[in-house]
């Protein structure tokens, strides 16, 4: 963020005191991030403070002291940000919303207690439970899921079942615990369970399969009783209390009383950032995971294993390819590359070696030089593994240049998207422009320029790509004050993004060749993935 001028400063001081500020907060899988914006809702000030999952007894999780740790202290380096910029103290914003990595498992009994770790979307540990409610729904329910799950945990007869009380996502722990409200925006709620979008509500008929599914074992279990409320973008969903601002800021400076928008998945604040929540337009969010929406036109013919049906914050269908690796493993070789730059004198910065890197990627051969390469941290349900292995595969007559190699860490962040790309495309889905956003594309013109080569359309980044899911969400705060008078999509295109600054990069026909050359490859690798999950 560059330094504000002197007019800009005096304009956002204003509004800081007199309360016409929006503040986000994403917990992200790495980062959490609070984000204030301005009445122009471009950002103001930031805060963050990083975090990581652990893998404990074979589940990935994270323990929920550590969600207000870190929520503690992205808000003081947000307050440490404006005073430091505007030389004010936040006391007060007119709005804030929370969001979150989407999905997962999060049960409480009746007073509140956690049942279990908290088993994160990137768990594949529910198998049999998904592939059984997909095809008693007749609908596709993803392993990390929050009904697969539920029900996981009913076929394995844990004993914490019988005490839920109540059955929400991330979001919609920080957002109860905030406000005291057991709400979700509907775009993380159908993360939960399936949602009707004639409805914009759980799909009833659903609903009732899946409570005939579990009477025998459970027969007092309703799972409509466990789930939170579910919410539309512009409605309200409660208000901060003293208890929940003490919880963001124990130093007591941020008042409590400001209304707070439907807490939301990081998937759908993603569509909010780039402005992709009309039809024909998609997004991709790159991090620790990978995935992409297209809002549909219409639903899809058949169902696949390789797509999730969710819903834009507003309850409008959505086709989501999610693949649980993203961009941690090139992440790890950067972190390879600038240890290996101060051995020979030379340290930088993560930035200045991301930069490097990927500005190196460029200079690669288009299908890579013969390299393959997987960013299987984890299990990937699109590809059908239930665990992951990183690998860098290559055969004696391969290039192995610095340039192809980065290239090939790149195209394998996106090689599993790509496959699910292409059940769209061979649904007829089709595509006008696909907007990209997290710090992948920062650096400009790399990732954006191969993303367009492997899902063969044109990738737009805008000014707040780096921004994220924290923006996303303060500008559904923000949207609370203006729901009556336009839908969603229109107050995007007014009054957000009207005049953005957004550069489009066209599918290179070199890259899209080559591209296609390397996918053919990573297709046949996958026996050599499933290997090494395998032996080792």
């Amino acid at each position: 963020m560059s330094a504000p001028t002197a007019e800009r400063v005096a304009q956002v001081r204003a509004a800081i005191e007199q309360g016409r500020t929006s503040l986000g907060i994403e917990l992200g899988s790495t980062r959490i991030k609070a984000c204030l914006i301005g009445p122009d809702h471009a950002p103001v000030a930031s805060g963050g403070h990083a975090w990581e999952n652990q893998l404990v007894d074979r589940t990935w999780t994270y323990p929920l002291d550590a969600v207000w740790t870190g929520l503690q202290a992205a808000v003081a380096e947000l307050h440490a940000d404006v005073e430091r910029q505007y030389g004010v103290r936040l006391t007060s914003v007119g709005a804030l919303g929370v969001s979150a990595m989407m999905h997962g498992y999060l049960a409480f009994d009746a007073s509140g207690e956690l049942l279990v770790p908290f088993r994160t979307w990137r768990n594949t540990s529910t198998g049999p439970a998904a592939a059984a409610l997909t095809e008693l729904f007749g609908y596709n329910v993803p392993l990390r899921w929050s009904v697969a799950h539920l029900y996981q945990a009913v076929l394995d007869a844990e004993p914490h079942v019988p005490q839920i009380a109540s059955l929400t996502t991330l979001a919609g722990y920080v957002h109860r615990r905030l406000t005291g409200e057991h709400v979700l925006g509907v775009g993380d709620a159908s993360g939960m369970f399936p949602v009707d979008p004639a409805t914009r509500d759980y799909d009833a008929t659903m609903v009732r399969a899946f409570d005939a599914l579990v009477a025998d074992r459970h027969p007092g279990l309703r799972v409509t009783d466990l789930l939170p409320r579910v919410l539309l973008a512009g409605q309200e969903a409660g208000r901060l209390t003293p208890e929940g601002a003490a919880l963001l800021d124990p130093t007591g400076t941020l008042a409590a009383g400001a209304p707070v928008c439907p807490p939301e998945g990081d998937a759908g604040t993603g569509m909010v950032a780039t402005n992709a929540v009309a039809p024909r337009t998609g997004n991709v969010s790159v991090g620790t995971s990978i995935f992409a929406m297209v809002v549909l036109e219409r639903a899809l013919a058949r169902v696949h294993h390789e797509i999730d049906l969710v819903t834009t914050p507003a309850g409008d269908l959505v086709a989501m390819v999610h693949c649980n690796n993203g961009a941690s493993e090139l992440g790890v070789w950067a972190e390879v590359f600038g240890q290996f730059a101060t051995a020979l004198g030379h340290p930088a910065g993560q930035d200045e070696v991301f930069a490097a890197l990927l500005g190196s990627a460029l200079d690669g051969e288009a299908d890579g030089g013969g390299l393959l390469a997987y960013n299987y941290l984890a299990g990937e349900p699109v590809t059908g593994l239930d665990e992951g292995r990183p690998l860098v595969v290559r055969t004696p007559d391969s290039r192995l240049t610095l340039a192809n190699f980065v290239r090939t860490q790149v195209y394998g962040a996106f090689g599993t998207l790509s496959l699910g790309m292409q059940v769209l495309a061979d649904e007829g889905v089709e595509l006008d422009a696909l907007f990209a956003h997290g710090g992948l594309f920062r650096t400009a013109g790399v990732a954006q320029r191969l993303l367009a080569a492997a899902v063969g359309a044109p990738v737009a980044v805008g000014t707040t790509a780096g921004e994220g899911g924290a923006w996303g969400i303060a500008v559904l705060a923000a949207y609370l004050g203006h729901a009556d008078g336009q839908d969603l999509g229109t107050y995007l295109g007014t009054q957000v993004f009207a005049g953005a600054d957004v550069v489009v990069a066209e599918p290179d026909p070199a890259d899209v060749a080559g591209y296609a050359t390397f996918l053919e490859r990573y297709r046949a690798g996958l026996a050599v993935e499933r290997a090494a999950t395998e032996a080792l």
